[in-house]
């Protein structure tokens, strides 16, 4: 075990590194969805896709 360990250890380092990027990726894109914060980074007066994208908290009442 010592021996697979020690010949693989570039290998894992760099493994753990690009998990750590990407649970970081992750981590942001969910704390930027709770805040209503847009994924795309244009504004949504433009985006065919608002109306999917953020729910109207303002229902219409007519």
């Amino acid at each position: 075990m010592a021996a697979w360990f020690s010949e693989n250890i570039g290998s894992i380092i760099v493994g753990l590194i690009l998990l750590a990027i990407v649970a970081a990726v992750i981590r942001t894109m969910i704390k930027d969805k709770r805040s209503g914060r847009s994924s795309c980074g244009c504004g949504c007066a433009n985006c065919a896709m608002s109306g999917s994208c953020h729910k109207s908290s303002v229902k219409d009442r007519s």
